[in-house]
């Protein structure tokens, strides 16, 4: 996978096609909204979904943390579907998350899914951190910034469509500022929410850039296209999953 480079705050990150964010500085992969057990808990709801969505999103991370080999991990929130995400969890795939991730630093920050703390998960939990010049937050945009300073944030589970011959491609993607990234959603069962929608004004109204994911690279376009596209009528879409 060939990651891209992305500088906010006064540093480098890089981002991967894989969903993460890399902080090479800090040796730190950054992941959002995972949503573990959100299968089992829309099965709670009467919906049929087959219950693999913790197992599918595990290896997806597995893999992001064997590629980059952090030595720390930062989880943006809603890593969890809900407080009861842990105990319905397989005990198989509760043991493969620990073992995942027990060699690491973990920092879990707090989301509107999972607001406390999972005492029987390794790491440490807090609503939000700052690192230098960098916040790390689960809502971006609500929080003024001082001139030098960046957020991390996810949530919203940024998609963008981008024009192709066949049509519009629709896939999640990065959105960036000049002082904020919002992370597409790491989970296997997550979809997402157009850049476009007015809910993601707060964080999209400076946007500049998206960076679309795609199996081996990103698919980069400025925000201003999108926004000329969808005046002159995007072509239909043509949703990629992959």
């Amino acid at each position: 996978m060939t990651a891209a480079p992305l500088h906010l705050g006064g540093e480098r990150l890089m981002l991967c096609p894989s969903g993460v964010a890399i902080w090479p500085a800090k040796r730190t992969l950054i992941v959002a909204d995972l949503h573990f057990e959100k299968g089992s808990a829309m099965a709670v709801r009467g919906a049929h979904v087959p219950p693999y969505d913790t197992r599918e999103t595990l290896q997806r991370l597995g893999l992001a943390i064997r590629r980059h080999a952090p030595r720390r991990v930062i989880m943006l929130g809603d890593a969890l579907h809900d407080d009861a995400a842990v105990a319905r969890m397989a005990p198989a795939d509760l043991a493969s998350l620990r073992h995942l991730l027990e060699r690491l630093e973990v920092l879990w920050i707090a989301g509107n899914h999972d607001p406390r703390p999972q005492p029987n998960l390794p790491g440490t939990s807090a609503p939000e951190w700052s690192e230098g010049r960098l916040h790390f937050r689960h809502i971006g945009g609500v929080a003024p910034l001082a001139r030098y300073e960046a957020e991390l944030s996810g949530h919203y589970h940024p998609k963008a469509t981008l024009p192709t011959r066949i049509g519009g491609i629709t896939r999640p993607c990065f959105l960036s500022t000049a002082q904020r990234l919002v992370l597409p959603a790491f989970g296997a069962f997550t979809g997402g929410l157009d850049v476009m929608d007015p809910v993601m004004t707060s964080v999209a109204k400076s946007a500049q850039r998206v960076f679309l994911l795609g199996p081996d690279r990103l698919h980069s376009a400025p925000f201003e296209a999108l926004r000329n596209l969808r005046d002159r009528g995007m072509p239909s879409p043509v949703l990629i999953t992959g």
